[in-house]
């Protein structure tokens, strides 16, 4: 799902505030997390779909599983990129791969694979992804 190049489709952009820090002024581990999460999120929404609609839809979607490899660390004020892709799609989850690099020196910071369920919002049970979506992400993997 990689470009030519070896870079991710989507890309996002975070800064590093105060409160995304440790005592030390670096980024506290969990927050990478969370800034994969915003991307993964931004990426939807750039496919046309905000998580507020999929809700109103009975749609969510809800980490399976978590892996993340910290590299090197981010600093107060650095200006992240944190780049997206969907490396597998199945019936009812997905893959994404994430890498956050610092936006000027390009260095990787941290690496992150995500599966990610879609389950109906009123019992939280498995639920096949809408044709649409599942058709933009397919696009986006014979793409690449």
């Amino acid at each position: 799902m990689r470009a030519p190049n070896g870079v991710l489709p989507f890309a996002h952009t975070v800064r590093v505030y105060y409160e995304d820090t440790d005592a030390g002024g670096i980024v506290y581990y969990v927050n990478y997390l969370k800034f994969m999460e915003r991307a993964r999120t931004e990426a939807l929404r750039q496919l046309g779909y905000a998580q507020s609609q999929l809700a109103e839809a009975n749609l969510l979607f809800v980490v399976h599983s978590a892996e993340a490899r910290y590299l090197k660390p981010a600093k107060l004020d650095d200006t992240l990129l944190v780049r997206s892709a969907v490396v597998e799609l199945a019936r009812a989850s997905l893959v994404f791969e994430q890498v956050i690099e610092h936006q000027d020196s390009k260095t990787p910071l941290c690496q992150g694979r995500f599966k990610v369920a879609c389950v109906r919002a009123d019992n939280l049970k498995p639920q096949a992804l809408p044709a649409t979506l599942r058709e933009a992400f397919s696009r986006q993997l014979l793409s690449e």
